[in-house]
């Protein structure tokens, strides 16, 4: 039952359904002997009907017909039933634009939480993006650092050859000879 059932199949089970719900006990009983075959022959469990009318649910028809109202049987409680009547499709509608408000408000949070998903997503990204900025950072002026020490050493050892591989010019000795 991973897969979807063909609109066919469907339509078969809406009709056996809708034979459970007939006032006629021999058809209700059956029609759940139909369902209950039709469960075993396609490996279907209990939950995973469940679970087919909780997705069909969530996607109900837009608009729904007004319901008629019925011719009242006694003049006696006409008005009391009429009024009850009224009550009931106001509560009726009442909960019907709830039921999609609720709709409409889970639909929001489902893509609010899919933005802060992307949002943390970003956040992590640009983090690990600065985190490698700072590393190169530092890796240049570590280097920086090492070649000015480098070049301060070649400095000195380079004089030092210098200085050792030329001659000190010679030295006059003839003011010190003069004395006596």
């Amino acid at each position: 039952m991973t897969q979807g059932l063909d609109p066919k199949e469907l339509k078969t089970l809406s009709d056996i359904l809708a034979l459970v719900l007939e006032d006629q006990p021999g058809q209700a009983a059956s029609a759940l002997e139909a369902i209950r075959a039709r469960a075993r022959r396609n490996a279907v469990t209990g939950g995973a009907l469940k679970n087919l009318f909780v997705a069909i649910a969530p996607n109900p028809p837009a608009t729904r017909a007004a319901p008629r109202p019925r011719a009242t049987r006694s003049t006696a409680a006409g008005p009391e039933l009429a009024a009850a009547r009224t009550r009931i499709s106001q509560l009726t509608a009442d909960v019907n634009r709830l039921d999609l408000d609720l709709r409409h408000t889970t639909a929001r949070i489902e893509s609010l939480r899919a933005e802060l998903n992307l949002t943390r997503q970003a956040r992590a990204e640009a983090q690990q993006s600065l985190l490698q900025v700072s590393r190169d950072g530092r890796q240049r002026t570590l280097l920086m650092g090492l070649c000015l020490v480098c070049g301060i050493l070649i400095g000195i050892a380079g004089s030092s050859v210098f200085h050792a591989l030329d001659p000190p010019p010679p030295r006059d000795i003839s003011p010190l000879m003069q004395s006596p």
